[in-house]
């Protein structure tokens, strides 16, 4: 009698279940890897612009006077590009655009934020690190006041 190789039907389920259970546990981490690049990313092209919106203080005195809650790509062009940066980033990481306000007559202060990934071009803003990748990334006037930090929620 001539025995035959390869696996049984029991062998193969174990395996499939096996690998369904990896999956379950590592689909929900690398979405939330995803999303840190991207407000990781956000984060960064936010630093980038402000640094160019500080050199252009130190050079003009003031902040570029441009209207509130605009896309800050169309705004800022004329003022810092290509002395101050080369090419302003348009979009975040969600693929939405970054936007400005603040300095408008006075020119003494200036907030440039993202809205995360809900992509809402309505800034709501509550000071400090929140818990939610849908909470928006703001940069006022120098440094991060609010942003999305630790273990995410709003998956």
């Amino acid at each position: 009698m001539r025995r035959e190789r390869g696996f049984t039907l029991i062998e193969l389920l174990i395996v499939v279940a096996i690998i369904g259970i990896i999956a379950a546990i590592a689909i929900p981490n690398l979405l939330n890897a995803i999303n840190r690049g991207r407000q990781k990313r956000s984060m960064a092209d936010i630093r980038t612009i402000a640094t160019a919106v500080e050199s252009y203080l130190v050079d003009m005195n003031n902040y570029p006077k441009v209207a509130d809650s605009v896309t800050l790509a169309v705004s800022l062009a004329p003022y810092l590009e290509p002395t101050y940066i080369r090419k302003i980033p348009v979009n975040d990481g969600w693929s939405a655009p970054y936007l400005w306000g603040g300095s408008t007559t006075s020119g003494n202060a200036y907030t440039i934020w993202s809205g995360g990934r809900n992509k809402n071009t309505t800034m709501t803003y509550v000071a400090g690190t929140t818990s939610d990748f849908n909470a928006d990334i703001v940069f006022s006037s120098g440094s991060f006041v609010m942003w999305p930090e630790g273990i995410q929620t709003g998956q």
